[in-house]
């Protein structure tokens, strides 16, 4: 390859980095414009394989519509399933959707909808406009949201953030496996009490409160 071929290509790849930083810094300038009075929100995080027979997503709604009354406001995917529960029953519902190539629709109870190009411009936006995060049963999708949070709080990004793993038969496996993380001293015995795993929906709200008050 000649010099002058190699600094046509270094500029085609300087074009598209200019291209996607203005498409990165979209996504954040549509997102303040649209959040930035939102009060309180709690983030819902969960599967959107589900529909509205399956137990998770029928607590998902009740949790929201208890949350609604006390003014938080309730953010979500965007999605189906449990997303969808979670904007249901909200006062105030956002949906953050993602762009995907299996075209998933935005769920029609969301009534402040904003599309991400990106999924770390996302994450951000869940993170800066929530105070506590649910996170239900899913897939991969839910466990990289609830990674994303512990690694926040376990290096002191966030303060005192909330963060409910509701279903127990579901989360203590994974349970065990940060046991097995602590066991080789990957994490420290104070990261295990950075989450709740309940089943109880009083205990949950209970801790929403309790640790936003430290």
């Amino acid at each position: 390859m000649s010099d002058l071929e190699q600094e046509f290509l270094d500029n085609k790849d300087k074009k598209k980095d200019k291209k996607r930083l203005f498409k990165i810094l979209g996504d954040f300038v549509n997102v303040y414009s649209k959040l930035h009075t939102l009060p309180p929100a709690v983030s819902i995080f969960g599967s959107s394989r589900v529909d509205e027979n399956d137990q998770y997503y029928k607590i998902t709604s009740r949790i929201s519509k208890i949350l609604s009354d006390e003014g938080y406001a309730i953010i979500t995917g965007g999605g189906s399933g449990i997303m969808e529960a979670g904007n249901k029953t909200a006062n105030i519902s956002v949906g953050l959707h993602i762009d995907l190539p299996d075209k998933q629709e935005i769920n029609p109870f969301v009534k402040i909808p904003l599309e991400f190009r990106y999924f770390f411009t996302r994450k951000v936006s869940f993170i800066k406009y929530s105070v506590a995060f649910i996170v239900m049963p899913g897939g991969f999708g839910t466990l990289d949201e609830l990674s994303e949070a512990l690694c926040l709080v376990q290096t002191k990004r966030m303060g005192n953030f909330p963060i409910v793993l509701f279903g127990t038969s579901f989360f203590e496996p994974l349970n065990d496996f940060f046991k097995v993380m602590l066991k080789n001293n990957y994490i420290d015995e104070k990261d295990m009490s950075s989450y709740l795993i309940t089943d109880s929906i009083e205990e949950a709200m209970e801790y929403i409160k309790y640790k936003g008050m430290q």
